[in-house]
């Protein structure tokens, strides 16, 4: 089982990594139908396929292209359905869906047009009254398509409104702020609102018209896929080959972020340091690629001009093999408009450091009580190499666990925040390493068989006392980590209220090979299909419901629509027996009720976490009023009211931090492991995490964020890490204290 990552997040993946060049591309109608066959024989939903999944297949394919229901109107829509809405699937499966894709993605193109004509003209000559009481919808998701031309264009000039409204607003505040900081105006040689917006819609229509049928299939087989459940997914040539390199963390490219210009170039944001970039000297952060000649021949027709064309097209390009060259056609960053250099980086690998595992140990003084060694291990996601296995997250974990045994730490944090999950071979292995022998996540199929997976170590590597940090986007592997080692009572799970609530096993289909004997199988693309559902050693299923926090902590995401529940056709919550093997250990030697009494003293004594509190409840109110003013007075007094309320909350911080940051020193030490330090056998060497930063990546300033004076959490310990801490140290000493008075072993 693998969590796959999303397609938006995958479109957002601007590191330029290797693929091979582009071949030509194979039948999508014959793809489309052998997608549809192996979804009928693997889906573990077994869904009817009938003219009730047709329509959906056709709504989820509107919503896909148009989200926010701007561009096409009832008419449209009802026109689709009409023609559509009832035989899609059959379509599908005689091999001839995608002259259905096509036609509607070309209505899409048309309406994109329209509108960003619109949108020019508005922009240009249009007078816009923000004096009048009108307002948008914050989400229209849910709202009615526009009944007409009219409506659509009535509902279009609002949305231009606001994005020039909010532009507005954005610059009058970084002028203040900057005047109030005594700083350089960022704003004085920036584009004007309008333009702004007019380059904005300027991008995303280059984006619509420069799709090809690749896209459009893409797009459509996608739509399909998910009808079945959320994860269920079609993956084109270019995303399989970007996911397999982001699983193994190791990325073959120059090694350099990029980020798409509202003027359409192509701009450095990021370069790895050590990486191929990095080391050729070149290339700077904040130059603009506006051209690249993969193959960096003499051919001034193989530079291809790159201006307001889509990232993830131009990470295409910038891709090759290892040891290739490519050129790029390059504005250095201050030089003068039009002046341009040719800059050849030649390809290669590319270790993604900050997203492998880390450790770090605190030592906390606790004047004549001594001092406890606590550790934590950061792990970004579930990694790993399916190929050769020379990358192995749980492999990488041990060699942690083993050094912080060394080291004798008292308690261990597990910090899966932010954790999408992974490799499933990967959290069955190393979920040993905390438990005795036994099961760690129960797999059924669509068959109804349960398969249980155990640990395979012959004993646990780490025994003492462990919290597992959670959040809503620790999801998949992580809810089985979590799950476990919260059943057997081995550890106890902190932080937000529930993680994601991904309760269901992918599996990767290569959909070429199903296609007939002599076609093009080239770019076919990959179904990633939900094939099993798996379920907790009690025999709660993760899914929907995820894994609940044991202790919860105060956060704005569970203010927000982020989790599983909130995700469209998302498969039902069960339960089934419990696994065989499953002996959890005493419940009462995690001291769950103490620790919250603990801790819930703590937190109503935080002031920051009563931030959170305050900014959950406005958030819940914003969200379900779904609606953003365009009366730029009452816009201009909730800026001022949320600006007065963050100055005043940053001026207490600042003298409350420095007292907390002055009381760290004198009562915390921090050291710091990474896997190089493993490799090296370094000794342990005490830093301070707010001067010594460990950074992979040099990153371009921005000097709109920088006028932000949000103080930094006091050692870098933001107060969710900072509690989980108290919680440990409490765990720790509850546990010595049953241990000594013969409770517990």
């Amino acid at each position: 089982m693998n969590s796959w990552i999303s397609k938006a997040a995958l479109a957002a993946c601007c590191l330029a990594t290797a693929v091979s060049g582009k071949a030509e591309q194979a039948n999508f109608d014959e793809v489309g139908k052998q997608m549809v066959i192996m979804l009928q024989n693997s889906h573990f939903a077994r869904l009817p396929f009938d003219e009730a999944l047709s329509q959906r297949f056709l709504e989820d394919y509107l919503s896909d292209l148009d989200s926010q229901r701007l561009y096409f109107t009832r008419e449209d829509v009802e026109g689709f359905t009409k023609s559509y809405g009832k035989r899609l699937h059959t379509m599908l499966l005689d091999g001839e869906s995608m002259s259905a894709a096509i036609e509607i993605y070309s209505v899409f193109r048309e309406r994109v047009k329209q509108r960003v004509k619109q949108a020019n003209e508005l922009l240009e000559n249009g007078e816009f009254d923000y004096t009048r009481d009108e307002a948008v919808m914050m989400s229209r998701k849910d709202a009615q398509w526009p009944a007409s031309d009219e409506e659509a264009m009535r509902l279009w000039r609002l949305q231009i409104k606001e994005a020039v409204l909010s532009e507005i607003l954005r610059k009058e505040l970084v002028t203040r702020l900057a005047k109030e900081q005594d700083k350089a105006d960022p704003g004085d040689n920036d584009r004007s609102p309008r333009e702004k917006v007019t380059l904005r819609y300027k991008r995303f229509l280059a984006s619509v018209e420069d799709s090809d049928d690749e896209d459009a299939a893409n797009y459509f087989l996608s739509s399909v896929a998910r009808a079945y459940d959320p994860h269920t997914d079609y993956m084109s040539f270019r995303e399989m080959s970007r996911f397999r390199d982001g699983m193994m963390n190791q990325l073959v490219g120059i090694g350099a972020l990029l980020q798409a210009e509202e003027d359409g170039a192509t701009k450095i944001k990021g370069i790895v340091v050590g990486g191929p970039a990095d080391r050729q000297g070149s290339l700077s952060l904040n130059d603009r690629i506006v051209g690249v000649n993969s193959l960096n021949t003499d051919d001034p027709n193989e530079m291809i001009d790159i201006m307001f064309m889509k990232i993830d097209k131009v990470v295409d390009l910038i891709r090759g093999k290892e040891g290739t060259e490519v050129a790029l056609k390059v504005e250095p960053a201050g030089s003068a408009p039009g002046e341009t250099d040719i800059i050849v980086i030649k390809r290669g690998k590319v270790e993604m450091k900050d997203e492998q595992a880390s450790a770090e140990i605190i030592d906390i003084r606790e004047g004549n009580k001594g001092s406890r060694r606590l550790g934590i291990i950061t792990l970004p996601s579930f990694y790993a190499d399916f190929e050769q296995g020379k990358v192995s997250c749980a492999r990488d974990v041990e060699r942690f666990l083993l050094r912080l045994n060394k080291e004798k730490i008292d308690g261990l944090i597990l910090d899966l925040r932010g954790n999408g999950g992974g490799s499933l071979e990967e959290v069955r292995r190393m979920t040993g390493f905390f438990m005795e022998r036994g099961p760690v996540v129960q797999v059924k199929n669509t068959l109804g068989q349960v398969q249980v997976k155990n640990s395979d170590n012959g004993g646990p590597i780490y025994e003492g006392p462990m919290v597992v940090m959670i959040d809503r986007s620790s999801a998949s592997a992580s809810e089985i980590l979590a799950g476990a080692l919260q059943d057997v009572n081995r550890a106890v799970v902190v932080g937000e209220s529930a993680t994601f609530g991904k309760g269901t096993v992918q599996q990767p289909m290569d959909i070429g090979r199903m296609l007939p004997l002599f076609a093009n199988r080239d770019r076919a693309g990959y179904l990633k299909v939900t094939i099993q559902k798996f379920y907790r050693p009690s025999g709660s299923s993760t899914q929907l419901d995820g894994v609940a926090s044991d202790i919860t902590l105060p956060s704005i995401t569970d203010a927000l629509e982020i989790g599983e529940e909130y995700l469209d056709h998302a498969l039902r919550h069960d339960r089934i027996r419990k696994a065989p093997g499953f002996r959890p250990l005493a419940e009462q030697s995690l001291f769950i009720p103490r620790l919250k009494e603990l801790s819930i003293k703590r937190v109503s004594n935080c002031k920051d976490f009563s931030y959170v509190i305050q900014d959950v409840m406005k958030t819940k109110q914003r969200v379900e009023r779904n609606r953003v003013s365009l009366n730029k007075d009452a816009r201009q007094s909730e800026i001022k009211e949320s600006d007065l309320q963050q100055k005043k909350r940053n001026a207490e911080r600042r003298e409350r931090f420095k007292q907390m940051n002055q009381e760290d020193r004198k009562g915390m030490d921090f050291y710091r492991l990474s896997l190089d330090d493993l490799d090296e056998d370094k000794p342990l060497v005490e830093y301070d995490p707010v001067e010594e930063r460990q950074d992979y990546m040099r990153r371009a300033k921005d000097e709109t964020d920088e006028l932000d004076d949000t103080p930094e959490w006091p050692s870098l310990l933001d107060p969710v890490k900072r509690e989980s801490l108290f919680i440990l140290k409490d765990l720790i000493e509850l546990t010595e204290n049953a241990r000594v008075a013969g409770l517990i072993k």
